[in-house]
């Protein structure tokens, strides 16, 4: 994950867009786990809380599940669905805005 954070939202946020993307874009599939807390932390230089803040809002929006002792997982793909249907108005659905600079196509 990119180390760099933008001053327009938080950064755990921005943590979470950058997840939601690396699903929309077929970089994280069903059932791959996600990165530890730690590792995430350790490599971006952020707070593991920040983190850890960010991946709760994953498992509250039904993207990631938690499994106790083994880590969270990306849900199946029927669970996020709507995700990949909707692309981005997913995330303006959640205020989120946009997870990665538009690229000028639609």
């Amino acid at each position: 994950m990119d180390r760099e954070w933008n001053d327009s939202q938080p950064i755990y946020r921005q943590l979470r867009d950058r997840v939601v993307a690396m699903i929309l874009d077929g970089v994280l599939k069903e059932g791959d786990p996600l990165p530890s807390v730690r590792t995430v932390a350790g490599e971006s230089r952020v707070n593991p809380l920040t983190v850890l803040k960010g991946y709760q809002q994953l498992v509250d929006e039904g993207l990631v599940e938690t499994k106790r002792g083994l880590g969270m997982f990306i849900m199946p793909v029927r669970a996020i669905c709507c995700c990949r249907a909707n692309g981005r108005s997913f995330l303006a659905k959640n205020g989120r805005g946009s997870a990665r600079p538009s690229s000028g196509s639609a």
